[in-house]
């Protein structure tokens, strides 16, 4: 399944708080909170442009529209914004 990096989390303080190694995702005809639920729990893996496998997790799932959380250990470089990652499992 591909998924695209929308953003990162936000904080919900009006200080502007990224949580750089926490992104949200969202996935082509997934439109709900229910649907999105079944993914949490799956590998994320991004590719770097020169071919290396970055590994995260979905870890939840993001407002009421279908959009997943993902966490990955030291976080993507801020060209991932808007490229394409790969759920397995």
């Amino acid at each position: 399944m591909e998924a695209r990096i929308v953003n990162y989390r936000m904080g919900s303080t009006r200080t502007i708080v990224k949580y750089t190694n926490q992104y949200i995702l969202s996935l082509d005809g997934v439109t709900d909170k229910a649907k999105a639920q079944e993914y949490v729990g799956k590998k994320v893996l991004w590719k770097t442009p020169s071919g290396k496998e970055v590994a995260g997790k979905v870890t939840n799932t993001h407002g009421n529209g279908g959009a997943l959380l993902a966490r990955f250990d030291n976080g993507l470089p801020g060209q991932a914004l808007g490229s394409m990652v790969s759920i397995e499992g």
